[in-house]
């Protein structure tokens, strides 16, 4: 597998370098999850899983969100659109 593909099967991120626009990551300054919705200039641009305003994060401080903080997100944001 090439670096920095991401793998279709499971939505883990191989390799080194930006992660994929759509994946998800955690800011490891706060400990908030995102989802990745861009690279502007230095920054990570991350919005929060269910939605609101995203935030800028340095790559050094953003990275790739384990399965179970993934799935622990979708459903808090599942529920509280209930």
């Amino acid at each position: 597998m090439k670096r920095g593909v991401s793998r279709e099967h499971d939505g883990e991120y191989e390799g080194r370098g930006p992660l994929p626009v759509g994946s998800y990551a955690v800011d490891t300054r706060t400990g908030q999850l995102g989802k990745v919705m861009g690279h502007e200039g230095p920054y990570v641009q991350l919005r929060p899983v269910g939605g609101g305003r995203e935030w800028d994060c340095r790559p050094e401080a953003v990275r790739r969100a384990t399965s179970d903080e993934r799935e622990r997100a979708a459903g808090r944001a599942a529920r509280s659109e209930a």
